[in-house]
């Protein structure tokens, strides 16, 4: 029996540790599938709508190939492309969408447009990002970590997430520790941590499955001896300039450098990054803050640990496709089985 028929994907903690399980495995499947040329057809001649009220890369294409892949039919809304909340409310949309589509796709900011489409939609809908979590990134993760440490099981896993600790991924890293048993440590300055009784819940689950959280602003205490250090950009676009000023000058010690690698202890660590990543200043953002900050070699990574560890971050990407072609799979087809 599939469990995820007709199942929206909010936040991780809108599923168990059997789904989040059975989500990787049925990625990891159709990843292998699709790389034997051997990939079934489960979602021909579904429609799938994607609204991105926030532009995005990875996630768009993402979902696009993953449906096209599987013989579904995708419509793109951009930015300025529906009246959504503005001349028609986010619940009509809702219902006009679950007329015409079999799946919904939101990427934006606040959270609560998402919670309120998938109230009143009669068709799962996913989350593709809003400014409190980032699911799907999630879950790209874990099948990478479980790619990467084939011998270990999630459980046994030990991850430091360095910098802002408080934001989607961050957050989002909370509940998948909590729900499969990562050992996590959130590094930041004391002002970047989660709020604390988010936290605490967080953590009192992860106990459930032996697992541990801790929130430090040491350094050298949340990444001794960790399997992954993962970091994520520290400025967000919209954002006035001067609060990306005021968030580098705190964060600048955190940066992912050679230095924060040797206090590990563990020479196989690996360094994760979500994307982008500003490690150099071949961008226009990334020239624009270093030159105001008086920075030569990245930003939140230096280009030496980003490059050197570019086969696993470019995979984290890559499997961002395979999880989210798991999802919309497992949601869309009752009798799924592999």
């Amino acid at each position: 029996m599939n469990t995820l028929y007709k199942k929206s994907c909010l936040r991780l903690l809108d599923f168990c540790n059997h789904d989040i399980k059975y989500i990787i495995d049925v990625a990891s499947f159709l990843k292998n599938a699709k790389k034997n040329n051997k990939e079934n057809l489960y979602l021909k001649n579904k429609k799938i709508v994607l609204i991105f009220e926030k532009e995005s890369t990875r996630t768009r294409c993402a979902f696009e190939v993953a449906a096209f892949d599987q013989g579904a039919h995708v419509t793109y809304l951009g930015p300025k492309s529906t009246h959504l909340g503005y001349k028609e409310s986010i619940k009509d949309t809702a219902r006009v969408l679950s007329k015409m589509y079999h799946g919904i796709q939101y990427r934006g900011h606040n959270h609560e447009v998402i919670e309120t489409l998938a109230k009143h939609s009669t068709i799962p809908v996913w989350n593709g990002l809003t400014e409190t979590f980032h699911p799907t990134q999630i879950l790209a993760d874990l099948l990478t970590m479980k790619e990467s440490l084939s011998s270990k099981s999630l459980s046994n896993i030990s991850c430091a997430y360095v910098g802002d600790t408080k934001n989607n991924i961050g957050l989002t890293l909370l509940e998948a520790a909590s729900l499969v048993g990562l050992n996590l440590r959130l590094v930041s300055p004391i002002q970047f941590w989660p709020n604390a009784e988010f936290f605490l819940k967080c953590k009192s689950k992860a106990r459930e499955r032996n697992g541990d959280i801790i929130c430090t602003e040491s350094i050298e205490e949340g990444v001794k001896n960790v399997d992954f250090i993962y970091t994520d950009v520290w400025i967000s676009m919209g954002e006035p300039r001067k609060q990306w000023t005021d968030r580098i000058k705190l964060l600048q010690s955190y940066q992912v450098n050679s230095s924060m690698l040797h206090l590990t202890n563990n020479k196989k660590t690996k360094v994760l990054h979500c994307l982008p990543a500003l490690h150099d200043d071949n961008t226009i953002i990334g020239k624009e803050i270093m030159n105001n900050n008086n920075l030569n070699n990245g930003i939140e990574i230096t280009n030496e640990i980003f490059e050197s560890n570019s086969d696993i971050i470019f995979k984290q990407s890559e499997n961002r496709l395979h999880t989210i072609k798991a999802l919309m799979v497992t949601s869309l087809i009752e009798n799924f089985s592999y």
